[in-house]
């Protein structure tokens, strides 16, 4: 299988749209169009996955993340990673993360980061982090990217995550 990785331009917007129906990821309506706004200003990157010629998924590569360690650190952090069912587990997740990963090694960064949902489906992705040399960053469990107090309640959802960062180095 030949996998390309390629930044996403305005017109791939119904090619992002379609991606997103066919995996039933509901969308907040122009959510893609702002994140190709938030992409010409450079503050992150959208990112096509095609395997065969055939769109196969998307990521987001975030140069200004909301998770403010990893803002403090300047980490950029790769977001919101999604490749169509009948074709997982077949290189295309690690191959958007390698992508992400020698853009940022290309602009002299040492750190990436990765955030994973804590709910069984997300289990899958964080195998395969761990695999790719992801470790919990040691701040604990985020809520909407902001760091959940002790004894602070907060529903088992996409927004409750595991923020995880990789040495870039090696």
């Amino acid at each position: 299988m030949q996998i390309r990785i390629e930044q996403a331009k305005l017109s791939d917007l119904p090619r992002l749209q379609a991606l997103a129906e066919a995996m039933r990821l509901p969308k907040e309506p122009g959510l893609f169009e702002r994140y190709f706004e938030l992409q010409t200003q450079g503050e992150r990157e959208v990112l096509l996955a095609a395997a065969d010629g055939a769109d196969a998924g998307y990521c987001l590569l975030n140069w200004n993340p909301k998770y403010g360690f990893f803002r403090a650190q300047g980490w950029p952090e790769i977001q919101d990673i999604n490749v169509v069912h009948a074709l997982r587990r077949r290189g295309i997740a690690s191959s958007m993360i390698r992508y992400c990963e020698d853009r940022a090694r290309a602009k002299g960064l040492r750190q990436m980061g990765i955030g994973v949902g804590l709910d069984f489906s997300f289990g899958p992705a964080q195998i395969l982090y761990i695999k790719r040399g992801y470790v919990p960053d040691g701040n604990g469990i985020t809520y909407d990217r902001k760091q959940i107090a002790p004894g602070e309640f907060r529903p088992l959802d996409d927004q409750m995550c595991l923020m995880m960062v990789k040495d870039l180095k090696g």
